[in-house]
């Protein structure tokens, strides 16, 4: 694992030793509770981050520079590729699993087959070349911003679409982060299908409510955890056992110890169209 410190250097190293083309692996939406996962994969010309002035950490930018750069990487990578993994599937696997193995798909995506791959923050068991994590990737690694950038706006797009047939929940604003805004309308109004409803804060809505969900449902130790501290907890495992048995005929289950609160899974509706990305970068 690298330290995120090399500003530009890490990739341009690579490259010089003939270790390229270089891939940059990045996330968006794994801490969200609502909404797709998406994750990107970029490789960009040897020396052309210099020509992407405003390329820097997703989260970091405005939305406005998001788009400027957007376009440019689209323009000048050499190969992208953008996995979309819909709220069903993060529900029914959990976020860690599909995190990563969204990585995988989206490395193995390229036209162009890498001869390194740089992932952001922890390293990505399963890819096809030699690779390496970097701690704060996205800040220090050009093919890395770059894929954070595809990943973030494609899915900032993503809910902002859903946001014109859920305008209550105010996906435009908070794109699916427990937000208080986002936290309170969900009070209000109940999980959606667009929520992930193994997550803790969205779990426990549901039974607050009543709600049961409608898909499979894989809940974590962290979910269960706070479910289990709170009134009524007893029927949380009767409506989710109830809802899983008759789809997996599997008891309902939480994944290995050492999985953290932010890394919860919930299952899905039927999958929504990434077409919901309204153009740009091609969608697996």
């Amino acid at each position: 694992m690298v330290r995120g410190d090399l500003f530009w250097g890490l990739q341009g190293a690579l490259d010089r030793r003939g270790l390229g083309p270089v891939a940059g692996v990045d996330e968006a939406g794994a801490g969200a509770c609502a909404g797709p996962l998406v994750v990107a994969a970029c490789v960009l010309k040897q020396g052309d981050a210099a020509k992407l002035t405003e390329l820097t950490d997703s989260k970091l930018m405005t939305a406005k520079a998001r788009d400027r750069v957007y376009d440019l990487v689209l323009a000048r990578a050499v190969d992208y590729s953008v996995i979309v993994v819909p709220t069903e599937e993060v529900d029914l696997y959990g976020i860690r699993v599909m995190n990563l193995e969204a990585m995988r798909r989206a490395a193995a995506a390229l036209r162009v087959q890498p001869g390194y791959v740089l992932t952001d923050g922890f390293r990505v068991p399963g890819l096809t070349a030699p690779n390496t994590a970097v701690i704060k990737g996205d800040r220090s690694v050009a093919c890395i911003a770059a894929a954070s950038v595809l990943a973030k706006v494609t899915r900032d797009r993503i809910m902002a679409g859903y946001h014109e047939e859920l305008p209550h929940y105010g996906f435009d604003v908070h794109k699916g982060y427990s937000t208080s805004d986002h936290l309170a309308a969900l009070r209000e109004h109940g999980p959606s299908d667009v929520h992930r409803w193994s997550y803790t804060n969205v779990a426990t809505v549901a039974v607050k409510r009543g709600l049961r969900p409608a898909r499979p449902v894989l809940l974590t130790y962290a979910a269960l955890e706070k479910a289990l501290e709170t009134p009524g907890a007893a029927s949380l495992a009767a409506v989710l056992d109830e809802a899983l048995e008759p789809q997996l005929s599997l008891p309902l289950h939480a994944p290995a110890t050492g999985v953290g609160h932010n890394e919860r899974s919930a299952g899905g509706a039927p999958a929504r169209s990434p077409a919901r990305s309204r153009g740009g970068a091609r969608i697996s």
